[in-house]
């Protein structure tokens, strides 16, 4: 019996990398109380948030395979103090100026699941970006012309916002972009899905 897969997510970039994958599946969006409960690091946060969104969809359809992700960002230092979607220009020219010329880290957690199987993994994959000295002309030029309003940091690092920084460090650069797919796709091998 082929068992559907489900993309618990509305995001656009996460729908792009999950296509590279070749595979049958659909999107779901899960609702979800996103607001941080008490957590101390932002892996905690993203871990609980990928875990709850897997599970909302996974509830549903329980022989679909589910797939959650997540992801919280926060500059050196401060763990405990998220960087989340800034909504608005005026908040991610904000969130640019206190991330220039600093590192900012991103916690990205993925959760997988399948309910009539008892099958769940729950990780937490890191990625870091050390952002170049920003000019205010430079960050409202860049907020004007990609408007990275849904964006944890207020920046697409799969487009324009590679111009913003001095340096990536981490192992898979998806990480950054919302979901690991390296990670992804061991746990799909695990369910015995064939990739590629």
């Amino acid at each position: 019996m082929k068992r559907p897969i489900i993309l618990a997510s509305s995001s656009q970039t996460r729908k792009e990398l999950m296509d590279r994958l070749k595979l049958d599946y659909q999107c779901m969006t899960p609702y979800i109380d996103e607001s941080p409960q008490g957590e101390s690091h932002a892996d905690d946060l993203a871990k609980r948030l990928a875990f709850e969104k897997a599970q909302s969809i996974a509830e549903q359809y329980p022989e679909a395979i589910v797939i959650g992700s997540d992801q919280v960002a926060w500059r050196e230092g401060a763990p405990d103090i998220f960087i989340g979607k800034p909504l608005s220009p005026e908040k991610a020219i904000r969130q640019l100026q206190a991330n220039s010329d600093k590192i900012v880290y991103f916690s990205t957690a993925l959760s997988v699941q399948q309910k009539s199987s008892g099958f769940e993994q729950t990780l937490v994959e890191h990625y870091k970006v050390k952002f170049r000295k920003l000019s205010l002309d430079e960050i409202e030029r860049y907020v004007a012309l990609e408007q990275p309003l849904h964006c944890a940091g207020s920046f697409k690092c799969e487009s324009l916002g590679i111009s913003l920084f001095e340096q990536m460090i981490g192992q898979d650069q998806t990480t950054l972009m919302g979901m690991p797919m390296i990670q992804l796709c061991q746990i799909l091998r695990q369910l015995n899905l064939q990739i590629p």
